[in-house]
């Protein structure tokens, strides 16, 4: 089980093996998180998109690509459900946790940096986001040593502290 640390602030900072990224199934970019990932990690990170996923990614699902600029090695790309537009499936949003993992373990990756994926404008409600992610990676079989939950804002800071 890896450790879990909670962190607030901005995850583009996060000097890690790997970021995770809460990705649209188009894999270009977008809002909150994507966007801010896209634009610190600059060009790089859209080729790669392109060229790895043609044809998107579903949703629960997760790859990688370079992370470009920030200061971690990789991205793991994960689509969660949008709650906002009907998607409740909660076994979604644990596959995204998950499936991620198990990238990380592919890639060799130790550490890792989460946001609270679907909790932004997907709409997922923040409480059961900070569950899903705690008890997901906490039942993980993987080799990663370290995750870290990233809150952006304290309020959600607050949720994962509680947490854990």
């Amino acid at each position: 089980m890896p450790e879990l640390i909670a962190v607030q602030g901005d995850i583009t900072a996060r000097e890690v093996d790997a970021v995770v990224n809460a990705a649209n199934n188009a894999m270009r970019g977008g809002g909150g998180v994507d966007g801010a990932i896209h634009r610190v990690g600059g060009p790089a990170v859209l080729r790669d998109c392109i060229a790895r996923f043609p044809a998107g990614l579903a949703t629960g699902d997760a790859g990688w690509t370079t992370a470009g600029d920030l200061p971690a090695r990789w991205l793991i790309h994960t689509v969660g459900p949008n709650f906002t537009a009907g998607q409740r499936d909660r076994s979604l949003l644990v596959s995204c946790y998950r499936r991620s993992l198990e990238v990380a373990d592919e890639l060799g990756a130790a550490s890792l940096a989460f946001p609270l994926i679907s909790a932004g404008v997907y709409g997922w409600p923040k409480r059961d986001a900070v569950a899903a992610a705690v008890d997901t990676i906490r039942a993980a079989d993987t080799g990663v040593a370290e995750v870290r939950l990233v809150g952006f804002d304290e309020a959600a800071y607050e949720l994962i502290s509680h947490a854990l």
